[in-house]
């Protein structure tokens, strides 16, 4: 039983790193998107006036808190795992 749970953690932590991978991704388009705005002039952006200032800067703060949601997502799905694997090791830990 401790050998399938020690595999369970493997395959877990496994597809946890390749989530965390995708979320460092997400993170770096984030950054780069912050900087990009931050390089635009103060006085006269060439942003199709009001509404294309408005499209742009909604662009940027749905890339971040897209980039929060898939943060707050691993973070609850490792905390699921987890629980689940724990609770496994002390039934397993009962049983002896």
């Amino acid at each position: 039983m401790q050998d399938l749970l020690t595999e369970i953690v493997v395959h877990l932590s496994k597809s946890h790193q390749q989530m965390a991978r995708i979320l460092d991704a997400k993170r770096h388009v984030a950054v780069r998107m912050a900087h990009l705005v931050q390089a635009l002039p103060d006085e006269h952006p060439q942003l199709n006036g009001l509404d294309g200032l408005l499209d742009s800067s909604s662009n940027v703060t749905k890339g971040v808190i897209s980039y929060l949601n898939s943060l707050a997502d691993l973070q609850e799905a490792v905390a699921d795992s987890m629980t689940h694997v724990v609770k496994a090791m002390g039934d397993s830990s009962d049983e002896e």
